[in-house]
């Protein structure tokens, strides 16, 4: 009997080690072909991923990219980052190429992971999906139609600074410029004025923005399991609000131009056909997530180059 169980040991034991050599195996084989650019794949499934996140959690993200710049190349490396292999592109040659030949030699791209928390996703490919809102857009942010919105924004900045910024001895800028521009595009997507139902959204939103760029475990309390049960909270609030608008438009109660949401809801395609309730809710969802932290980051850098360069800041005021 002793022998058996030493057996199914050994056997166990022999399973795990050739499991663990073809994942080794069949991970590093995706990156070892001739015409690949220099760099390392990192663990199976994990890659680099840890590095790369811990590096913007210390508030350096750049050190990631200039370690790799210094070992491998200053034009462009391999890695693999989120679960997927990638090659990351430095410098202005590469940039250059990258978005002069957008859906030309390159196409837009999400890890697969990201389908998890956008499922509408998977029903056509990235660039289909990028060409529908290049074409639906436009007519929304033209200029013409960004002037009804100024007296908006210049409101909600108000309003925002004086709930926020006033008579406080130390502001933090970047979280309550997120917040800002949270409120912003609630109300120019959505109409949403009551600050009450701005702030039902923010906590989840926060989790889904931040869990789309963690490593794709989906276990409970991790990153990636928070952003998708907050992706389906916030998608469900959504539908509420789109249902509530068709029937608003229906009855002469909203605007067909007051905010994104009308407008797509009122827009077909070349084919006339409408989107889908979840189709909007996720577009609108994205647009949130696309324009979060890239607007956010460029107030906070307003602040904090006005701060540090007094004569500019006074040219500005005047």
């Amino acid at each position: 009997m002793e022998h058996f169980y030493i057996t199914l040991l050994l056997l166990f034991v022999s399973f795990v080690t050739l499991s663990l050599f073809v994942l080794f195996y069949k991970h590093r084989s995706n990156y070892s072909a001739d015409n690949l650019p220099p760099g390392r794949p990192g663990l199976p499934f994990v890659g680099e991923t840890l590095e790369f996140l811990s590096t913007g959690w210390k508030g350096h993200p750049e050190k990631f990219i200039f370690d790799r710049m210094a070992k491998y190349s200053s034009q462009v490396f391999k890695t693999n980052i989120l679960g997927e292999p990638a090659a990351v592109f430095c410098g202005v040659a590469c940039n250059k190429f990258l978005f002069s030949n957008e859906n030309k030699l390159v196409t837009a791209w999400w890890p697969s992971s990201v389908d998890k928390i956008f499922p509408s996703s998977l029903q056509t490919s990235s660039k289909e999906e990028s060409k529908k809102m290049r074409k639906l857009l436009p007519q929304f942010l033209k200029p013409e139609a960004l002037q009804r919105y100024i007296g908006i924004m210049d409101a909600t900045a108000n309003e925002h600074f004086a709930s926020q910024w006033e008579n406080k001895e130390q502001v933090l800028v970047f979280p309550l410029a997120k917040r800002y521009t949270f409120w912003l595009a609630c109300r120019l997507f959505l109409s949403i004025e009551d600050p009450h139902h701005v702030s039902k959204f923010e906590e989840p939103f926060h989790l889904l923005a931040s869990g789309i760029i963690s490593l794709p475990i989906d276990l409970p309390g991790t990153p990636f399991n928070r952003a998708i049960k907050a992706s389906n909270f916030i998608r469900k609030e959504l539908l509420k609000i789109i249902k509530q608008r068709k029937v608003d438009l229906s009855e002469g109660k909203a605007s067909p131009t007051q905010d994104i949401l009308s407008h797509m809801l009122l827009t077909s395609d070349e084919n006339g056909q409408f989107m889908t309730e979840v189709d909007i809710a996720d577009k609108i969802l994205g647009l949130l997530i696309g324009g979060h932290d890239t607007a956010s980051a460029a107030c906070t850098f307003i602040v904090k180059y006005l701060a540090e360069l007094p004569h500019i800041y006074e040219l500005v005021y005047k």
